[in-house]
């Protein structure tokens, strides 16, 4: 199994903010993120899978980059997210929300590929990972298992 991930930016513009909480709660909740602003956003895709024997690739760059353009960027790059994307409306549109979203628009997308992980960078400080639900980790792996055993 090997493991391929291409980098793609994008900039999108957002404010954080939670309908039924007044101005004040949101701003003690999001601070100066209550506010319009915009990011440049680093996007990495992570797949999986076994190279093709002919080509040694997983899948080519090429094609991943129109998987992305189509299904992706061409919905938030150089948007209003809590505007112009329906499925972000009415919800805090945090980094973490936009990293299930794109997982959402790309898993089972990649011929020959599983989606691995799903990596969106905010700012050069801050990113999320999503990897679609799955436990990641030894002891969350102990964790579920402990309560497989106890059903």
């Amino acid at each position: 199994m090997v493991h391929l991930t291409r980098r793609i930016e994008f900039s999108a513009g957002h404010r954080l903010w939670i309908e039924g909480l007044s101005e004040e709660e949101n701003r003690r909740v999001f601070g100066e993120c209550s506010h319009q602003h915009g990011h440049n956003y680093t996007l990495e895709v992570t797949l999986s899978g076994e190279p093709d024997p002919k080509t040694g690739m997983i899948v080519h760059f090429s094609d991943l980059d129109r998987i992305v353009r189509e299904r992706v960027l061409s919905r938030l790059d150089h948007r209003s997210l809590d505007d112009e994307v329906p499925e972000i409306r009415g919800r805090p549109s945090t980094v973490e929300t936009l990293a299930r979203f794109i997982w959402e628009q790309l898993e089972n997308c990649v011929p020959g590929a599983r989606l691995h992980r799903v990596r969106l960078w905010e700012d050069p400080d801050s990113f999320a990972d999503y990897y679609g639900g799955r436990v990641t980790d030894a002891a969350s792996l102990k964790h579920e298992s402990d309560r497989k055993d106890d059903s």
